[in-house]
């Protein structure tokens, strides 16, 4: 699967994915490359991307539930 486009904010999917990993509790939701990884085999490919472009963002909307 190949991404085209460039998300520059939090996707309902992308939201979605984030709070299934939080829920599951398997990595602190700080260690970005861990959640990465736990997203990768998931098959959550936009997730793993959107945190590599994104990370200023996501911390953001772990520390304050908004997007």
């Amino acid at each position: 699967m190949r991404l085209t486009r460039r998300l520059t904010t939090i996707t309902k999917g992308i939201k979605q994915q984030i709070l299934e990993i939080r829920y599951s509790g398997v990595t602190n939701m700080f260690d970005v490359k861990r959640v990465q990884h736990v997203a990768h085999r998931r098959g959550f490919y936009e997730l793993v991307i959107y945190l590599e472009e994104h990370k200023s963002e996501y911390v953001q909307f772990i520390l304050t539930g908004t997007p």
